[in-house]
């Protein structure tokens, strides 16, 4: 039977739900505020050297920006559940993106390196809960029929932004100055706030004064913070070749730890981990965790391809991801609504098979490919994407009652934030060493006593100014070869792991419901 059909209890308040213009005013001011975030976490990445050289700093101190960001707002996501209950939903997604949109200015007002590396780790901290908590009074206020299109709303959103971000970012950058990037926020981060106030006032959540988990919440900042700095810096400094990527892991490991024994017998944690104890949100942030892996792997590597590669503009390259957008945005909706309807493992093994094909797609590519045979699959990949976020959310939260929407929403965005750390330090380093390893075994066969060797060089001489032009035409050849295998390594094995996570959503169990039911 569904809870949403049983009586209230004795003195319970009924939950009542918004309808018509309210909710649709609240739904373009949640979405606003997700995407307000999302693109500040992408749309500085294009303008890093432009940045670097305005506050005469190098462009690898220059990454600074991101990192710091990143940092701080992978610390805040997994607070999300016990501030929203310490202080009120509605009164801290409020808060934090008037602070967010305010800092957001003093950012673009930055006169040097060290105050923007500042500012931006505040504009982090506060960020953490926005993302999440947008979700969580977005589904509390949708009637929970309709739930699976509040889910596609918000899925649609966190997928358009990052893609628009360096698109937008490289514009403003070109046409305008970096600064303004920031001050774009000024305007959305204002009409969010206000929208939500207007709708919201009167309806905040019930709050509960718990005593602050200082041991805690300082063991998550040491082991959070530390595990993010190691996967920023861990490509840049050779990996555990450096002795402050092992410390910086020493630390992670030993505090995560004692900050996981602690939560589990503290009476007031900083971190609901009994969420974990539910099937369904074990099973989904895994699938939900390896998936993100794998998609961020192949967004990443597809542009720094063309562009270190191929020979492709920034510009170009950014045109050549854009259409993975088209069809999530298209299908997306559709799958919100059908989502009571369908299987939800479905929908999720249908996206992990057009992920795999796609990833196979990818590894079949050539150094001849035009841009009309790379943009077919990046196009196909919307179809996966539209059936991935959406089901998986839906079976992370399935089952949860509307006052922990807060704390689950919180660590599925930290988990999402973390797995785009590790997509990232995992697919770089991984095609790094594939192209070194095929590097390799191409120079092999580059001697004298290889007959194709020594008549490609010949005919190489004949056509250009000296032999050593020859040579350097052979070298930036082979070079070409080994990172276009090394990148075809990592889309294969991409493929086979997508393929491998059907069998892992099929370990979640129904009934799924809509979230927020609790189903029997």
């Amino acid at each position: 039977m569904n809870a949403d059909n049983l009586p209230a209890a004795p003195g319970e308040a009924v939950p009542q739900y918004l309808s018509g213009f309210p909710l649709l005013a609240l739904t373009f001011a949640v979405a606003l505020a997700t995407f307000m975030e999302l693109l500040d976490l992408t749309i500085v990445n294009v303008a890093i050297p432009h940045i670097a050289g305005s506050l005469g700093v190098s462009p690898n101190q220059g990454t600074w920006t991101i990192s710091s960001y990143s940092v701080a707002a992978a610390v805040a996501l997994p607070l999300t559940g016990w501030i929203a209950k310490r202080f009120g939903e509605v009164r801290v997604f409020i808060a934090a993106l008037l602070f967010f949109t305010l800092i957001s200015m003093f950012c673009g007002m930055a006169v040097n390196f060290p105050m923007l590396v500042t500012l931006r780790v505040f504009q982090g901290l506060i960020s953490g809960p926005m993302v999440p908590l947008a979700m969580a009074i977005l589904l509390a206020n949708y009637p929970p029929a309709k739930r699976g299109m509040a889910l596609a709303i918000w899925s649609t959103t966190v997928i358009v932004a990052p893609i628009l971000g360096p698109l937008l970012g490289g514009y403003i950058t070109d046409h305008m100055n970096w600064r303004w990037i920031f001050y774009i926020n000024a305007p959305l981060g204002v009409m969010a706030a206000y929208v939500t106030f207007v709708l919201l006032r009167g309806r905040e959540t019930k709050i509960r004064k718990d005593p602050v988990d200082v041991v805690g919440l300082v063991l998550l900042i040491i082991g959070v913070g530390s595990l993010q700095m190691m996967l920023d810096r861990g490509q840049e400094l050779d990996w555990f070749g450096s002795r402050e990527i092992v410390t910086l892991t020493l630390v992670a490991v030993v505090a995560l730890t004692f900050f996981l024994a602690w939560e589990l017998t503290d009476r007031h944690p900083i971190v609901d981990l009994t969420l974990f104890a539910r099937r369904n949100f074990s099973v989904g942030i895994l699938a939900l965790g390896t998936g993100i892996i794998c998609t961020f792997g192949m967004n990443l590597l597809f542009p720094l391809w063309l562009q270190t590669v191929m020979g492709y503009t920034a510009g170009w390259a950014g045109l050549s991801v854009a259409p993975v957008g088209i069809l999530s945005i298209i299908v997306s909706p559709i799958v919100g609504a059908y989502l009571h309807r369908v299987d939800l493992r479905l929908f999720a093994t249908f996206a992990f098979i057009v992920f795999g094909i796609t990833a196979f797609w990818y590894g079949s590519f050539n150094l001849d490919a035009s841009f009309n045979q790379l943009i077919v699959p990046r196009f196909f990949q919307g179809l996966g994407i539209s059936c991935f976020f959406v089901p998986v959310n839906q079976i992370i939260l399935s089952g949860l009652p509307p006052e922990r929407f807060a704390a689950a929403s919180g660590l599925l965005s930290f988990f999402r934030s973390l797995a785009i750390s590790f997509g990232t330090a995992i697919s770089v380093t991984l095609w790094s060493n594939r192209t070194i390893y095929h590097h390799a075994r191409l120079t092999e066969h580059v001697t004298s006593t290889n007959p194709a060797a020594v008549d490609y060089l010949q005919r190489l001489s004949a056509v250009l100014p000296s032999k050593e032009a020859a040579y350097s035409y052979l070298e930036r050849l082979v070079n070409a070869h080994g990172f276009m295998l090394g990148i075809n390594d990592v889309f294969w094995a991409i493929g086979v792991l997508f393929f491998f996570l059907i069998g892992v959503i099929w370990l979640a169990k129904p009934p799924f419901g809509t979230a927020g039911h609790l189903d029997h």
